[in-house]
């Protein structure tokens, strides 16, 4: 719970307070004291040293009322200061102590004791374990550097102090700019949530910051992280995250196609997707990903690239193109004419490259260009210093032209040596700058594809609801029987291939007699059919179909066989699994084998709408099959649509069923219909 004493605090203890700045307790007195901290500053060390500025004691029995304790002692006398803390009226904590939930059984207890007193007292906690808080009012961090405030930067939520320091060192030599940072530690009480909570709540329109990034290492309680993003998404912030931890390497339980091809990584970029929230693969894309955020908005796919360099242009043309971004031909009379004002064997096709000898001069010819052509949405330049001449008059237009310009304009300027002043002063005046270009060839699109968010924007599909809850209720743990599994997806609407369970040959002469060959049979029993050899397809005769079923009902496991009409088509796949408190994946891509062959899948966080499931369905890269090639027609796009909403709202009206696989669908232009459905019931 974030509150009042956390973030306008009038009184703020150190405890463990020192005069060496050096360690902890005496870095982030000078950090308060140089940072403008107006309110009462106050010391505790049992030494009882004096300390220039600091209202210094020797023990909190000594102390007035307090609002805000920064605690920097060991872990284990930490517990008896904030009990004496919190008598003093203490309302917040921020505890850089190590030796709490990180340390092993007994540091987990010690944090679990932690919190349960701070919560007793209706207060909040940062950390432990964290290097702190900065905001306009304190900067309340033990570490360097402290950025400027700026109430149009960006806020940053970390669960590394490390690496939120070293975001910081990154980000500034890019202009990025900072209006508060929480650096959440073990998240023992307020985690990434709880903060996201407090700034979706407090968000002014023209006061707060717009811009959030975030380094991940838990998302302890994802239905508040989805419902506060998404909120502040749709008032109009902009969030980018890292989400680091999730190549685990433990085995899963899981028995489906989906439960098995589910990863932490999957989930997390499906959550993101569903917030609005554009992922990050690391510190770098984050950064460029928050330049970005602070530039004008882009608007459209085609980018003009201007440059002197040409290796760094091919190099970003490769990076914005191979990931959906446009790198538009130029060409035209003005185009003619563009050219003969630059230097000889230079080229305006796009990239536009006007050598080394390019000037200042040239560079505004060039932006005011392609600022008046309709088909160029971006434009980026990459400009560093060739050597030849002083930048700073081309960094001058640079400037004059961003802030002029409608469209957005992107700076690459990489000489950070040679012309390590002229960025400088570039930057001080209020700019960024990409120091890499495939960097923000990466980062740009990224931005550009992410839609907005779709939490509580889904109905669910019309269903049986009486009827899938009372199929439910009455399931135990472990796979539905073959013919409960189908009722209960014809129950959501779900078009099932006629079929029979046959157990007996009196069974399979029933089946033969109301189905027309060719048939397919399949093993019941094996969870995996194909590998126990227990599929066989376009049975054409009695003689056949009896063969067929006497050979699989000498498969091990093996409970009897169901008997199918023949379905030709396309082979289309939909899963979903349970994620724990992320609720279900859903999965969809190309069915039969070619699901683990291929692994051409896309993933959501259910329930999903028509056009989520469309974003799925169009991302594959096996979509152009969908579609139609050459003479071949494609499938029924919306019924494949309308399945993997189906499979979405199913596992969100029954949460107990834990791996739903529906492998294959068999589509064609006009129908589509579930060959094989399995179903996983979890209720424990």
């Amino acid at each position: 719970m974030i509150n009042k004493q956390l973030i306008s605090p009038e009184s703020i203890v150190v405890v463990g307070a020192s005069e060496d700045i050096e360690k902890p307790g005496g870095k982030v007195l000078l950090n308060l004291l140089n940072g403008g901290f107006t309110g009462k500053l106050y010391g505790v060390n049992r030494k009882g040293k004096s300390i220039e500025g600091v209202n210094t004691v020797r023990s909190i029995d000594e102390l007035p009322s307090i609002d805000l304790a920064i605690i920097s002692i060991p872990a284990e006398t930490c517990l008896e200061a904030v009990k004496g803390l919190i008598e003093k009226g203490a309302k917040a904590f921020i505890i850089f102590s190590s030796g709490f939930g990180e340390a092993g059984p007994i540091g987990k207890e010690r944090e679990k004791e932690l919190v349960a007193m701070i919560n007793q007292a209706n207060a909040c906690l940062i950390g432990p374990n964290c290097v702190g808080v900065i905001n306009q009012n304190y900067k309340g961090v033990f570490t360097s550097p402290i950025p400027e405030y700026h109430a149009d930067g960006c806020e940053l939520i970390s669960s590394s102090g490390a690496t939120a320091v070293f975001i910081m060192e990154a980000a500034l030599s890019t202009g990025l700019r900072f209006s508060s940072v929480y650096s959440i530690g073990n998240a023992a009480q307020t985690g990434v949530e709880e903060v996201l909570e407090y700034l979706d709540k407090n968000y002014e329109e023209g006061k707060s910051a717009k811009v959030k990034l975030l380094y991940l290492e838990s998302i302890k309680n994802p239905f508040k992280f989805l419902k506060h993003a998404s909120s502040l998404i749709k008032k109009g912030c902009k969030l980018a995250a890292i989400k680091s931890g999730h190549s685990e390497a433990g085995s899963r339980a899981a028995t489906s196609h989906t439960g098995a091809m589910a990863s932490s990584d999957t989930v997390i970029r499906a959550l993101f997707k569903k917030a609005g929230i554009v992922y990050c693969s690391g510190r770098a894309e984050l950064i460029s990903v928050g330049c970005i955020f602070q530039s004008k908005t882009l608007n459209g796919k085609n980018i003009a690239i201007v440059t002197h360099a040409g290796g760094s242009a091919v190099m970003l043309t490769d990076a914005l193109s191979s990931r959906g971004l446009q790198v538009p031909a130029i060409h035209g009379p003005e185009a003619d004419m563009l050219l003969t004002k630059l230097n000889p064997g230079s080229t305006v096709g796009n990239p536009i490259d006007f050598l080394a000898t390019g000037n200042a001069e040239q560079l505004g010819l060039i932006i005011d260009f392609c600022e008046g052509l309709s088909e160029i949405d971006a434009i980026i330049v990459v400009f560093g210093s060739p050597g030849l001449f002083n930048v700073k008059q081309v960094y001058n237009v640079l400037n004059q032209k961003m802030n002029a310009c409608s469209k957005p304009i992107y700076p690459v300027l990489p000489s950070l040596v040679n012309a390590k002043e002229e960025i400088e002063g570039f930057l001080a005046k209020g700019n960024i700058n990409f120091p890499d270009e495939v960097v923000l060839g990466s980062a740009l699109p990224h931005v550009y594809h992410c839609a907005p968010p779709s939490f509580e924007l889904t109905r669910l599909a019309r269903m049986e609801d009486a009827t899938i809850r009372g199929i439910i209720n009455q399931a135990t743990d472990g796979y539905l029987s073959p013919e409960t599994a189908r009722e209960l997806a014809l129950a959501a609407g779900i078009n099932m291939a006629k079929e029979f369970v046959c157990i007996t040959l009196e069974d399979l002469l029933k089946a033969k007699e109301q189905m027309m060959f060719p048939l397919a049979m399949k093993v019941i029993g094996p969870i995996h059919k194909t590998e126990v050899n227990g599929v066989s397809l376009h049975i054409n005769s009695w003689e056949k179909l009896v063969s067929e079923y006497n050979r699989m009902l000498k498969i091990p496991d093996s409970r009897g066989v169901v008997v199918q009409e023949m379905v030709e088509g396309e082979e289309l796949f939909v899963g979903a699994s349970r994620e724990g408190d992320f609720g279900h994946l859903i999965v969809c891509g190309l069915g039969g084998i070619h699901v683990e062959v291929l692994k051409d899948l896309a993933f959501g966080l259910a329930p999903l709408g028509k056009e989520e499931a469309l974003d799925m369905v169009n991302s594959l890269k096996g979509y152009p099959i969908l579609a139609g090639y050459r003479n071949r027609k494609g499938i029924d796009i919306d019924k494949f649509v309308d399945a993997i909403v189906r499979v979405a709202s199913l596992v969100h009206l029954a949460p107990e069923i834990s791996e739903l696989d529906i492998n294959p669908f068999k589509a064609g232009p006009d129908y589509l219909k579930a060959v094989d459905v399995r179903i996983r019931i979890t209720k424990k």
